[in-house]
């Protein structure tokens, strides 16, 4: 029985990210009605003119449709999330610059807009959480004395797939008890009929397993390419070897800068768990963390970098995207600054007045470097030379 009677269906708080807009998006399209609450009025204002504030595949036209609809509108004002029977919380656990998990982060959040959360409501936990989070909540709105239900249900997208992958993947779906789990998993269905009951602490740690496995696949296939490179092996041969029509080597990824807001973050958040002793989890991050420090040695032993202009082509964290968190590419260009005698970046999908047009850096630098795997640099007209450690033109990624 519930409390209240909604008149929406769910707030997202945080809804205007890169998490909360194609979820509320997902959900608009088959017939629900979403609330955005968001502290960024200036994002808040592109979603309600039915605008995408970022890259995301197939969503302007769905975004533009729901927002017409009036099913899909967003807000700065915390009151909204009266208004919805289901509470979806997209704030995740950061870490902070001594790579601890910032346990605040959640319960902040939830602080700004607990004075509004009315009995009978669902709150659902659906950014990564450090294990323990769920409970803290669980404990934190039992202190508020407001009878509602609390759920973690892991978000499980890639940027960029996101309208493709809330449909077709699986959703882990987890509470204290069956009725709880019942209600998340009914509120789910309406974007997939596949979904996976855990424990709370067992879907914590199920989400910091998946981006940590992703991360320490990324550091073996780094180090497999700094070992190749270091005897003069084109890696990319080695592996094409390894994998060809051979299932069990099929995920060896190619190597690259390993980046982003989640894998190195979550890595971490798994260490902090258990006790900082995780020597696999700190053995990726020494690895993929350094990789640029690694390629400019390796192009100081064949070029004078001092006397050269450098171009770094793509700042996004990952091909194709228009986000910059955590990118790698940033700490290349901080290497380079003190290596090199002029370093210039670009990049079509980020908008940055310190960035140049390809073709400026292209007719002024003496080496480029493919930072990150645009398809836009997959056939570079030039005859400068071109590093690239993804593989991306064909020519092989021995540097």
């Amino acid at each position: 029985m519930r409390a209240h009677q909604f008149s929406r269906d769910a707030v997202i708080v945080g809804g205007c990210g890169r998490v909360g807009l194609p979820l509320g998006i997902a959900l608009a399209s088959r017939g629900l009605s979403v609330t955005l609450y968001d502290i960024n009025a200036a994002a808040v204002a592109t979603v309600n003119d039915g605008v995408m504030p970022f890259d995301e595949e197939g969503a302007a036209p769905l975004l533009t449709e729901v927002v017409g609809a009036g099913r899909l509108v967003a807000t700065t004002d915390p009151a909204s999330v009266a208004a919805a029977e289901h509470v979806v919380v997209v704030v995740g656990t950061p870490v902070d610059e001594h790579l601890n998990p910032d346990l605040g982060a959640v319960p902040r959040a939830l602080e700004r807009c607990a004075e509004h959360l009315r009995d009978g409501q669902l709150v659902i936990l659906r950014s990564t959480v450090y294990p323990g989070v769920t409970a803290l909540t669980e404990k934190l709105l039992a202190g508020l004395g407001v009878g509602v239900d609390v759920a973690f249900c892991p978000e499980r997208i890639a940027e960029g797939k996101a309208l493709t992958e809330l449909f077709d993947l699986p959703q882990i779906v987890s509470a204290r008890t069956p009725d709880v789990v019942g209600r998340a998993e009914k509120f789910f269905r309406n974007l997939t009929d596949q979904i996976v009951p855990l424990e709370p602490e067992e879907a914590e740690l199920a989400k910091l397993f998946t981006n940590t496995w992703r991360y320490i696949k990324f550091a073996t296939a780094n180090q497999f390419w700094m070992m190749a490179n270091d005897f003069g092996l084109d890696f990319a041969r080695i592996r094409h070897a390894i994998t060809f029509d051979y299932p069990r080597a099929a995920d060896l990824p190619m190597p690259g800068f390993a980046a982003g807001p989640c894998l190195f973050k979550d890595t971490m958040q798994l260490a902090a768990f258990n006790r900082n002793n995780f020597v696999l989890g700190h053995s990726a991050m020494l690895i993929n963390e350094g990789l640029p420090l690694y390629l400019v040695s390796r192009l100081e032993d064949s070029y004078d970098l001092s006397s050269m202009t450098v171009g770094i082509l793509g700042m996004a964290f990952k091909g194709g995207s228009d986000d910059p968190r955590e990118s790698l590419a940033y700490k290349l260009r901080k290497i380079l600054s003190l290596k090199a005698r002029e370093t210039l970046c670009t990049d079509p999908h980020i908008k940055d007045e310190r960035f140049l047009p390809l073709d400026e850096v292209l007719a002024k630098a003496d080496l480029l470097v493919i930072a990150c795997p645009h398809k836009e640099y997959a056939e570079l007209e030039t005859a400068t030379p071109v590093v690239d450690m993804w593989g991306l033109t064909g020519q092989g990624v021995r540097v």
